[in-house]
């Protein structure tokens, strides 16, 4: 049997952001959903820069070479991020979560970074897909937090990995599986699960049968939620290609990339409009038909359409703010053998050095876990003073509790049963911010 994707995209600003710093795609072959960070002139660059990328892929392709098509358009993306990042102090800091799911025939091939979610609905129970990247789940992982701990956990955005957030190989999580005719897809935001429990999604996913519909109903849950992220959500079911033709084929592009094409997304001043939907327009579709009658060819001229104008859009719209927004900017990183805050960001332009110490801390970087040290060997952004330095309580609160050797056990007299060394929790990257920061932003 034979299958195919009935599939819809649909975002929204949230409650509280100007800016929709997710983006998301859906199409016949490919499900992507990016959500940036970064400040407002990066995280929808970012975002809309990884679909940008993917896009071009939806097309029939062979099963053997979906993962090794999925991980050279996201590490391209990865490169033409910190390629941006360096060359524009402005963006400093800029990334993005992803997940792509890309299919050929009855095989599905997904790659995913970062803290968006994939979900997948079988004979109706709902199941987590993917495993957050984030600091919350690592304790979840090592054991130190059980789940219902971790859904209230402070630090519970605080991403580990991400796309184009530091230099290096892109360390993706990937796999390969069947394609099951009746199974319904997500791809979620933040914006969604971090409002709305697994419970409800479940049921709405169940409940409501039209794919735009669904998408439409789980962003207003959130919505009613309070929700002040940005909420995305792509939704795709799985339908045996030998049943009825139902529903548009037409590639949707929604969230920070959909409104780089200056076309309105479900969000900015409207909850209720409805999201963006790629097409052709009248001229550029009467120009060849015969062309455009073919699937494969016709969906790959809309790919790299979509791809072309997401990528000139990134490119525009950005200005230089200047030394005195970079003095509004701080980061987390090492003073000799100390942690320290810094103002300003780890930049430099000839002569001009953009930063300068604001705090030596009494953290020695030799107490923290490896996997803390490793994080601070690049510097950790942030938009403000405060947010410094809850990155730097969380670092505190990742030193591990000393361990009593024999003689500790029994205090003699005078004597204290500790080391004087301050209990800590679990090593951590950085903690989340309202609008720029390495929480999935968008």
């Amino acid at each position: 049997m034979s299958i195919q994707l009935r599939f819809a995209a649909r975002s929204d600003v949230g409650l509280v952001r100007s800016v929709n710093q997710d983006s998301g795609y859906a199409g016949p072959h490919l499900l992507v959903l990016a959500d940036g960070m970064g400040g407002p002139a990066g995280g929808d660059i970012a975002s809309s820069v990884a679909v940008a990328h993917l896009a071009e892929l939806d097309d029939a392709h062979g099963a053997d070479d979906l993962l090794d098509l999925l991980r050279t358009a996201i590490n391209d993306a990865h490169d033409e991020l910190m390629a941006r990042s360096e060359a524009d102090p402005e963006l400093a800091g800029l990334g993005t979560t992803c997940i792509a799911i890309l299919r050929s025939g009855n095989k599905l091939a997904m790659v995913h970074i970062g803290d968006s979610r994939a979900y997948l609905l079988r004979d109706g129970d709902l199941a987590q897909v993917t495993e957050d990247h984030t600091f919350v789940q690592y304790l979840v992982s090592t054991g130190r937090l059980t789940e219902e701990q971790a859904e209230q956990h402070p630090q519970r955005n605080v991403i580990l990995r991400a796309l184009g957030d530091s230099e290096g190989e892109v360390d993706l999580d990937e796999s390969l599986r069947e394609a099951v005719a009746g199974d319904r897809w997500l791809l979620a935001s933040d914006g969604l699960f971090g409002f709305v429990s697994h419970e409800t999604i479940a049921e709405t996913l169940e409940g409501v049968a039209e794919p735009g519909s669904c998408a439409e109903a789980l962003i207003e849950l959130s919505l009613r939620a309070g929700a002040p992220d940005n909420v995305t959500c792509v939704v795709a079911d799985v339908v045996d290609e030998d049943g009825p033709a139902e529903g548009d084929t037409t590639p949707q592009v929604v969230g920070a990339a959909a409104n780089a094409r200056m076309r309105a997304s479900r969000g900015g001043s409207s909850a209720a409009a409805r999201a963006a939907a790629l097409t052709a327009s009248p001229a550029e579709t009467a120009e060849d038909d015969d062309e455009l009658d073919r699937p494969s060819r016709g969906r790959r001229w809309v790919g790299r359409i979509v791809a072309t104008v997401l990528v000139l859009a990134a490119l525009t719209g950005l200005g230089y703010a200047g030394y005195s927004w970079t003095q509004t900017q701080y980061f987390v990183a090492t003073d000799g053998a100390y942690v320290a805050v810094y103002r300003g960001i780890p930049q430099e332009l000839g002569p001009l050095r953009l930063a300068s110490l604001h705090e030596r801390t009494d953290l020695r970087v030799d107490e923290l876990p490896p996997i803390a040290q490793d994080r601070l060997t690049t510097p950790i952004t942030r938009s403000s003073l405060e947010q410094a330095e809850q990155v730097v309580e969380t670092l505190r609160d990742s030193v591990p509790e000393p361990t009593p050797t024999p003689d500790d056990e029994t205090p003699t007299d005078g004597e204290s049963p500790t080391d004087g060394r301050s209990p800590g929790r679990s090593p951590t990257a950085e903690s989340s911010s309202p609008d720029e920061s390495t929480t999935g932003a968008g």
